[in-house]
Protein backbone atom coordinates (compact mmCIF):
# COMPACT_ATOMS: atom_id res chain seq x y z
CA UNK A 1 0.00 0.00 0.00
CA UNK A 2 1.46 3.36 -1.05
CA UNK A 3 1.06 6.47 1.09
CA UNK A 4 -0.02 9.34 -1.18
CA UNK A 5 -0.42 12.99 -0.16
CA UNK A 6 -2.62 15.19 -2.38
CA UNK A 7 -3.09 18.96 -1.99
CA UNK A 8 -6.13 20.84 -3.32
CA UNK A 9 -8.06 17.66 -2.57
CA UNK A 10 -11.55 19.13 -2.90
CA UNK A 11 -10.92 20.05 -6.56
CA UNK A 12 -12.49 18.15 -9.46
CA UNK A 13 -9.24 16.59 -10.66
CA UNK A 14 -8.32 15.33 -7.17
CA UNK A 15 -11.78 13.76 -6.80
CA UNK A 16 -11.19 11.74 -9.97
CA UNK A 17 -7.69 10.69 -8.85
CA UNK A 18 -9.00 9.48 -5.48
CA UNK A 19 -11.53 7.22 -7.26
CA UNK A 20 -8.61 5.49 -8.98
CA UNK A 21 -6.65 4.92 -5.75
CA UNK A 22 -8.99 2.74 -3.62
CA UNK A 23 -6.25 0.61 -2.03
CA UNK A 24 -3.73 3.31 -1.14
CA UNK A 25 -3.36 5.25 2.11
CA UNK A 26 -4.40 8.77 1.13
CA UNK A 27 -3.63 11.97 3.01
CA UNK A 28 -5.90 14.64 1.54
CA UNK A 29 -5.25 18.32 2.20
CA UNK A 30 -7.81 21.08 1.68
CA UNK A 31 -9.02 24.37 3.09
CA UNK A 32 -12.33 23.01 4.37
CA UNK A 33 -12.56 19.82 6.47
CA UNK A 34 -16.35 19.70 6.09
CA UNK A 35 -16.13 19.65 2.31
CA UNK A 36 -13.39 17.00 2.44
CA UNK A 37 -15.56 14.83 4.74
CA UNK A 38 -18.52 15.20 2.37
CA UNK A 39 -16.41 14.07 -0.57
CA UNK A 40 -14.27 11.35 0.99
CA UNK A 41 -15.95 10.26 4.22
CA UNK A 42 -16.54 6.75 2.82
CA UNK A 43 -13.02 6.07 1.53
CA UNK A 44 -11.50 3.11 3.42
CA UNK A 45 -7.95 4.51 3.89
CA UNK A 46 -8.07 8.27 4.12
CA UNK A 47 -6.89 11.01 6.44
CA UNK A 48 -8.44 14.42 5.86
CA UNK A 49 -6.51 17.51 6.91
CA UNK A 50 -7.75 21.10 6.89
CA UNK A 51 -4.71 23.30 6.34
CA UNK A 52 -3.47 26.60 4.98
CA UNK A 53 -0.72 25.37 2.66
CA UNK A 54 0.61 28.92 2.24
CA UNK A 55 1.95 28.86 5.82
CA UNK A 56 5.35 27.16 5.67
CA UNK A 57 5.69 26.68 9.45
CA UNK A 58 2.38 24.75 9.38
CA UNK A 59 3.73 22.62 6.50
CA UNK A 60 6.92 21.92 8.42
CA UNK A 61 4.97 20.61 11.46
CA UNK A 62 2.62 18.65 9.21
CA UNK A 63 5.46 16.83 7.43
CA UNK A 64 7.19 16.00 10.74
CA UNK A 65 3.91 14.68 12.19
CA UNK A 66 3.06 12.58 9.10
CA UNK A 67 6.50 10.94 9.09
CA UNK A 68 6.17 10.15 12.79
CA UNK A 69 2.84 8.45 12.19
CA UNK A 70 3.27 6.87 8.74
CA UNK A 71 7.04 6.46 8.55
CA UNK A 72 7.06 7.39 4.84
CA UNK A 73 5.27 9.24 2.09
CA UNK A 74 5.69 7.53 -1.26
CA UNK A 75 4.00 10.07 -3.50
CA UNK A 76 3.32 13.81 -3.23
CA UNK A 77 0.79 15.22 -5.70
CA UNK A 78 0.84 19.04 -5.65
CA UNK A 79 -2.59 19.76 -7.09
CA UNK A 80 -3.64 23.01 -5.33
CA UNK A 81 -3.94 26.08 -7.53
CA UNK A 82 -6.29 28.70 -8.93
CA UNK A 83 -6.37 31.29 -11.70
CA UNK A 84 -7.71 34.72 -12.54
CA UNK A 85 -7.65 35.84 -16.18
CA UNK A 86 -7.24 39.60 -16.16
CA UNK A 87 -5.50 42.37 -18.11
CA UNK A 88 -2.03 43.05 -16.67
CA UNK A 89 -2.99 46.58 -15.55
CA UNK A 90 -6.07 45.29 -13.67
CA UNK A 91 -4.06 42.98 -11.39
CA UNK A 92 -3.44 44.17 -7.84
CA UNK A 93 -0.37 43.65 -5.69
CA UNK A 94 -2.54 41.48 -3.43
CA UNK A 95 -3.57 39.29 -6.43
CA UNK A 96 0.11 38.80 -7.29
CA UNK A 97 1.11 37.81 -3.76
CA UNK A 98 -1.87 35.53 -3.17
CA UNK A 99 -1.57 33.60 -6.43
CA UNK A 100 2.18 33.06 -6.02
CA UNK A 101 1.57 31.89 -2.42
CA UNK A 102 -0.79 29.12 -3.56
CA UNK A 103 0.39 28.20 -7.08
CA UNK A 104 4.15 28.49 -6.59
CA UNK A 105 5.43 28.94 -3.02
CA UNK A 106 3.25 26.19 -1.46
CA UNK A 107 4.28 23.78 -4.23
CA UNK A 108 7.95 24.70 -3.70
CA UNK A 109 7.79 24.37 0.08
CA UNK A 110 6.02 21.01 0.12
CA UNK A 111 8.28 19.63 -2.65
CA UNK A 112 11.31 20.88 -0.75
CA UNK A 113 10.28 19.39 2.59
CA UNK A 114 9.07 16.03 1.26
CA UNK A 115 11.84 15.91 -1.37
CA UNK A 116 14.45 16.09 1.42
CA UNK A 117 12.86 13.10 3.20
CA UNK A 118 12.55 11.12 -0.05
CA UNK A 119 16.18 11.89 -0.88
CA UNK A 120 17.18 10.43 2.52
CA UNK A 121 15.22 7.22 1.97
CA UNK A 122 16.30 7.15 -1.72
CA UNK A 123 12.79 6.59 -3.04
CA UNK A 124 9.65 8.56 -3.74
CA UNK A 125 7.78 10.41 -6.46
CA UNK A 126 6.70 14.06 -6.62
CA UNK A 127 4.02 14.92 -9.17
CA UNK A 128 3.55 18.64 -9.69
CA UNK A 129 0.34 19.49 -11.51
CA UNK A 130 1.17 22.77 -13.18
CA UNK A 131 -0.42 23.96 -16.45
CA UNK A 132 0.05 24.46 -20.17
CA UNK A 133 -0.01 28.16 -19.18
CA UNK A 134 3.47 27.50 -17.74
CA UNK A 135 4.70 26.55 -21.22
CA UNK A 136 2.66 28.88 -23.43
CA UNK A 137 1.77 32.41 -22.30
CA UNK A 138 -1.36 34.06 -23.68
CA UNK A 139 -2.85 37.49 -23.12
CA UNK A 140 -4.80 38.06 -19.88
CA UNK A 141 -2.84 35.28 -18.18
CA UNK A 142 0.31 37.25 -17.24
CA UNK A 143 0.01 36.53 -13.51
CA UNK A 144 -1.29 32.96 -13.83
CA UNK A 145 1.39 32.09 -16.40
CA UNK A 146 4.10 33.68 -14.25
CA UNK A 147 3.17 31.46 -11.27
CA UNK A 148 3.18 28.40 -13.53
CA UNK A 149 6.41 29.19 -15.44
CA UNK A 150 8.08 29.55 -12.02
CA UNK A 151 6.66 26.21 -10.82
CA UNK A 152 7.99 24.46 -13.95
CA UNK A 153 11.46 26.05 -13.58
CA UNK A 154 11.62 24.91 -9.96
CA UNK A 155 10.39 21.40 -10.84
CA UNK A 156 12.92 20.98 -13.67
CA UNK A 157 15.83 21.87 -11.38
CA UNK A 158 14.54 19.75 -8.49
CA UNK A 159 14.15 16.76 -10.85
CA UNK A 160 17.88 16.96 -11.64
CA UNK A 161 18.84 17.26 -7.98
CA UNK A 162 16.73 14.28 -6.93
CA UNK A 163 17.72 12.08 -9.88
CA UNK A 164 20.92 10.65 -8.28
CA UNK A 165 18.86 9.50 -5.27
CA UNK A 166 16.29 7.48 -7.24
CA UNK A 167 13.49 10.00 -6.52
CA UNK A 168 11.25 10.87 -9.48
CA UNK A 169 9.65 14.20 -10.32
CA UNK A 170 6.95 14.49 -12.97
CA UNK A 171 5.46 17.77 -14.16
CA UNK A 172 1.89 17.54 -15.46
CA UNK A 173 0.87 20.41 -17.75
CA UNK A 174 -2.79 20.14 -18.72
CA UNK A 175 -4.69 22.58 -20.87
CA UNK A 176 -8.15 23.66 -19.66
CA UNK A 177 -10.00 20.96 -17.67
CA UNK A 178 -13.76 20.94 -17.17
CA UNK A 179 -13.76 21.65 -13.40
CA UNK A 180 -14.88 24.34 -10.94
CA UNK A 181 -11.52 26.09 -11.57
CA UNK A 182 -13.33 28.24 -14.13
CA UNK A 183 -15.99 29.44 -11.66
CA UNK A 184 -13.32 31.88 -10.45
CA UNK A 185 -11.07 32.16 -13.51
CA UNK A 186 -13.85 32.64 -16.06
CA UNK A 187 -17.04 33.77 -14.26
CA UNK A 188 -19.08 34.52 -17.41
CA UNK A 189 -18.08 31.28 -19.19
CA UNK A 190 -16.91 32.97 -22.41
CA UNK A 191 -13.36 31.53 -22.24
CA UNK A 192 -14.66 28.00 -21.63
CA UNK A 193 -16.93 28.26 -24.66
CA UNK A 194 -14.09 29.43 -26.91
CA UNK A 195 -11.68 26.62 -25.87
CA UNK A 196 -14.27 23.87 -26.01
CA UNK A 197 -12.26 21.86 -28.57
CA UNK A 198 -9.24 21.74 -26.23
CA UNK A 199 -11.27 21.01 -23.08
CA UNK A 200 -10.08 17.98 -21.10
CA UNK A 201 -12.34 15.80 -18.98
CA UNK A 202 -11.07 15.44 -15.38
CA UNK A 203 -11.44 11.64 -15.29
CA UNK A 204 -9.26 11.23 -18.42
CA UNK A 205 -6.54 13.51 -16.99
CA UNK A 206 -6.70 11.70 -13.62
CA UNK A 207 -6.21 8.32 -15.34
CA UNK A 208 -3.07 9.56 -17.12
CA UNK A 209 -1.64 11.03 -13.89
CA UNK A 210 -2.32 7.89 -11.83
CA UNK A 211 -0.67 5.78 -14.58
CA UNK A 212 2.58 7.75 -14.14
CA UNK A 213 2.83 7.03 -10.37
CA UNK A 214 6.09 5.21 -9.67
CA UNK A 215 7.36 5.74 -13.23
CA UNK A 216 10.31 7.92 -14.13
CA UNK A 217 8.34 10.20 -16.47
CA UNK A 218 9.68 13.71 -16.98
CA UNK A 219 6.48 15.47 -18.00
CA UNK A 220 2.98 14.93 -19.23
CA UNK A 221 1.60 17.65 -21.53
CA UNK A 222 -2.10 17.48 -22.43
CA UNK A 223 -3.96 17.56 -24.79
CA UNK A 224 -1.86 16.48 -27.82
CA UNK A 225 -2.94 19.58 -29.78
CA UNK A 226 -1.65 21.98 -27.12
CA UNK A 227 1.54 19.93 -26.71
CA UNK A 228 2.16 20.45 -30.45
CA UNK A 229 1.39 24.16 -30.01
CA UNK A 230 4.03 24.29 -27.24
CA UNK A 231 6.65 22.69 -29.51
CA UNK A 232 5.75 25.19 -32.25
CA UNK A 233 5.95 28.03 -29.70
CA UNK A 234 9.47 26.93 -28.71
CA UNK A 235 10.73 26.55 -32.29
CA UNK A 236 9.07 29.63 -33.84
CA UNK A 237 8.59 32.17 -31.02
CA UNK A 238 8.01 35.23 -33.24
CA UNK A 239 5.36 33.54 -35.35
CA UNK A 240 3.82 32.04 -32.19
CA UNK A 241 3.51 35.52 -30.68
CA UNK A 242 1.71 36.69 -33.82
CA UNK A 243 -0.73 33.77 -33.72
CA UNK A 244 -1.24 34.00 -29.94
CA UNK A 245 -2.19 37.66 -30.30
CA UNK A 246 -4.82 36.87 -32.91
CA UNK A 247 -5.95 33.35 -33.75
CA UNK A 248 -5.22 31.85 -30.33
CA UNK A 249 -6.41 34.75 -28.20
CA UNK A 250 -9.43 33.16 -26.49
CA UNK A 251 -9.75 35.30 -23.38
Amino acid sequence: MSTILITGASGGLAQEMVKLLPDDQLILLGRNKEKLSELYGNHPHVELIEIDITDDSVLESLVADLYLRYGKIDVLINNAGYGIFEDFDQISNQDINQMFEVNTFALMNLSRRLGARMKESRKGHIINIVSMAGLIATSKSSLYSATKFAAIGFSNALRLELMPYGVYLTTVNPGPIRTAFFDQADPDGSYLKSVDRFLLEPDAVARKIVKTIGKNKRELNLPVLLNLAHKFYTLFPKLADKLAGGIFNYK
